[in-house]
């Protein structure tokens, strides 16, 4: 005898063994509780008891479904590939073919078929290999179900155990199915959670895979392949077509011996290829997401954060996940990304739109490939710099001043006069208040007028302004305050130690900042200052087009991640009106992301040495950030925020508002303009005298890292980041002459 021939005749004396000491077992067990032809249950009460909750399903969850807003589909989540169909989605050939290959008596029996295990153990054995299972389809999917919801290994083992006490609990549960649930239910789940091999659970997976179709449109050649494949999953017509092909002949073969086929039909399949049109498994996961690879990273960290979902419950659920991701917004972000820096360039472009009034994330593009290998591919990244604070952005934190200003009455026209550079009257270099030598040099970007109202320092982005400003306010307190009321939530983990050690820097922008977290605070002020935190999707719904629901009962998603009037209405409308001047105004700094006919509100900002620059512009219905940065080290951006960040914003946006009219902001509040307040003259404090033993500042006017700046004084005082650079002498080219920030 062949060597090849000795495991099968083990696996047959096996299935022998196992099925005759099964069935004497089963026999004397159930006689109790069954009599007559096909073992009917006379009392199923104790049977039914021993169901387990994952037998009274009717049918496997599969695979989650996630959408984008148009209905498009992202991506699927899954561990294994399922999309369950019901009864009616399944052609009758491929019901019969399983039925005559597996259990031929299955519309006879309930649930055990000890004539029919006889006969199938003789016809192997007398075959030398398996042709017929020693189960019935019942018992299969009692075996299949418990092991594919088992939650341990141990319960694994215990599905597969191939001892006669498993068996019998196998029997009893066959025998209780039976009693609850139709023929046709059973014979679908069995189809709806059986193995087809290339990763293929389920009949609709396994049609998708190897013949492009759906379950419902097979016919008897694809049948009869699919039908084989449930006892010999890894001899698939793909990896190996004659061994697929000799299986399925034997179930063409066992469908002619029953009747189910005519001659002609049994000749003309037997005599062709298998016809594999293969179709593939979905996209699983956000490294495969169709559109939008970020934005499916930053779904899947809300879903199991924010709503507390599991990995196994999103994998399993079956769900359709509606999100909020515009297809379109993200086409035309990506291509505004690639439009200016390079796929893979050591300076990542992030683009991150949101909804005022709702935080729908809408869009997050990139200069980079979401979670493919970075060893195969320098674009690829696995870190969501869309959402990682990884770099200050520079001026946009002005606007958090200038609301607090508004809110504590200073009005849009407050007037500043301030020296160049500019040392703080208040807060001193290293922190604080009270001792030290001042916060500063600061000085501006180009050359501004030293008296400026509150509405052209903005425009312009003064820097001695603000430092003036926030002298004026007394303390850190209230912009940092403000920043938080509006959402930038990634500064929640510094924004006492700002506040703390009074850091004057605040307003200059240098700490690591989300990009979406700042798109969702500036989108405050577009939706009249109803903050709202952001979130990509709107519903999670079920198998039955149900909500899913958590342990009390209560919808997973929930309409209440907005705050109104998180500022006054007042305030918002009226740094909103004032900030149009930065996108639409011949002094603003960030005239690139203007679109002609729309009413845009906007600033830029510009990190020390250029190290990171942004621009941040809104509309009533849209909020958007632009950040470039170097994600893993310092490098200068080759822009200003009023160059490429502002470029690629306009890029962006410029085909979307092209779909239609946009709203006006509101006007400006009469009373919150005009403020409560009088002007005021900053005269510019005396130079700190320097010493050989002391020198405070490197040659480019910014202070030391060394420890030994630290005032005496305070030493636990935290160190604030330095002021910006001193001014260059011109614009960069690509300004063109325009203010710059």
């Amino acid at each position: 005898m062949s060597e090849s021939a000795n495991p099968r005749l083990g696996a047959l004396v096996k299935l022998a063994a196992t099925v005759v000491v099964a069935g004497a077992l089963v026999a004397a067990m159930l006689l109790p509780w069954v009599g007559g032809p096909g073992l009917v249950a006379r009392n199923s009460a104790s049977l039914l008891d021993a169901l387990p909750v994952e037998l009274t399903d009717k049918t496997p969850n599969g695979n989650t479904t996630v959408l984008a807003a148009d209905g498009q589909v992202i991506t699927e989540f899954y561990e294994n590939n399922r999309t369950p169909v019901a009864p009616d989605q399944i052609s009758d050939v491929m019901k019969q073919a399983i039925v005559d290959i597996e259990d031929s008596r299955f519309y006879e029996h309930r649930g055990l078929d000890v004539e029919g295990t006889t006969r199938a153990l003789m016809k192997n054995l007398a075959a030398g290999e398996v042709l017929e299972g020693g189960s019935t389809l019942t018992q299969q999917l009692v075996k299949q179900t418990l092991v594919e919801t088992a939650e341990t290994q141990e319960e694994r083992d215990a599905a597969l155990d191939e001892t006669v006490g498993r068996k019998l609990r196998e029997a009893r549960l066959a025998l209780a199915l039976e009693e609850e649930y139709s023929k046709d239910e059973i014979l679908t789940r069995y189809l709806n959670i059986a193995y087809f091999g290339r990763g293929a659970y389920g009949i609709q997976a396994a049609a998708q895979e190897y013949f492009s179709m759906n379950a419902v449109d097979l016919q008897l050649p694809q049948a009869a392949v699919l039908a084989g494949l449930v006892q010999t999953p890894r001899n698939n017509p793909v990896d190996y077509p004659e061994l697929a092909q000799q299986r399925r002949d034997q179930v063409l073969a066992r469908m002619h011996q029953l009747g189910h086929i005519t001659d002609q039909e049994l000749a003309d399949v037997t005599a062709s290829p298998i016809p594999v049109v293969q179709g593939g498994n979905p996209p699983n996961g956000c490294a495969n997401a169709t559109i939008g690879g970020f934005f499916c990273d930053y779904l899947y960290t809300y879903l199991t954060g924010t709503l507390g979902l599991s990995p196994t419950e999103i994998n399993n659920g079956g769900w359709t996940i509606q999100t909020t991701l515009r297809p379109d917004m993200q086409a035309a972000g990506d291509q505004a990304v690639l439009n200016s820096v390079p796929m893979g360039d050591s300076l990542a472009a992030v683009y991150t739109a949101v909804e005022p009034g709702t935080g729908k994330v809408l869009a997050m593009s990139a200069n980079r490939k979401y979670g493919c290998d970075r060893t195969a591919d320098a674009a690829c990244e696995s870190v969501n710099l869309n959402v990682v604070a990884s770099k200050g952005s520079g001026s946009t934190y002005k606007v958090f001043t200038a609301a607090a200003a508004l809110d504590a009455g200073y009005g849009i026209n407050y007037r500043l006069t301030t020296s160049d550079p500019y040392y703080s009257r208040v807060f001193k270099k290293n922190g604080g208040t009270t001792r030290g030598e001042p916060y500063g040099p600061i000085q501006n970007v180009g050359t501004l007028p030293t008296n400026l109202t509150m509405h052209d320092a903005l425009a312009r982005s003064s820097n001695t302004y603000f430092i003036a400003m926030e002298d004026t306010l007394g303390s850190i307190r209230g912009p940092a305050s403000m920043a938080q009321r509006m959402g930038l939530r990634s500064l929640d983990d510094k924004v006492d130690d700002i506040i703390e050690g009074e850091m004057a820097s605040f307003t200059l922008g240098p700490f690591e900042t989300s990009p979406l977290y700042l798109a969702s605070a500036y989108s405050t002020l577009a939706a009249e200052g109803t903050q709202c935190d952001p979130t990509p999707v709107v519903a999670i719904l079920d198998r039955n087009g149900e909500p899913v629901t958590d342990d009390e009962g209560r919808p997973v998603v929930r309409d209440d991640n907005c705050t109104p009037a998180a500022i006054r209405p007042a305030v918002a409308n009226t740094l909103a009106d004032a900030l149009t001047a930065d996108v639409q105004s011949n002094i603003g700094t960030g005239t690139r992301a203007n679109v002609p006919g729309h009413d845009i509100a906007g600033k830029t900002g510009t990190s020390q040495d250029r190290d990171s620059v942004a621009f941040v512009g809104f509309l009533p219905e849209y909020t958007a950030s632009v950040m470039i940065f170097n994600p893993k080290e310092k490098q200068d951006a080759g822009s200003y925020g009023g160059g490429r960040p502002a470029q690629i914003w306009h890029d962006a946006m410029e085909p979307i508002l092209a779909q239609g009219p946009t709203r006006e902001f509101p006007p400006a509040d009469p009373a919150v303009a005009a403020g409560t307040k009088g002007a005021g003259m900053v005269p510019a404090p005396p130079r700190p005298q320097r010493t050989e033993s002391r020198d405070d500042s490197d040659d480019r006017g910014r202070p030391p890292s060394s420890s030994s700046s630290q005032p005496p004084s305070s030493p636990s005082a935290p160190s604030q980041p330095a002021p910006p650079p001193e001014t260059p002498a011109a614009p960069p080219a690509e300004t063109g002459g325009a203010p710059t920030d």
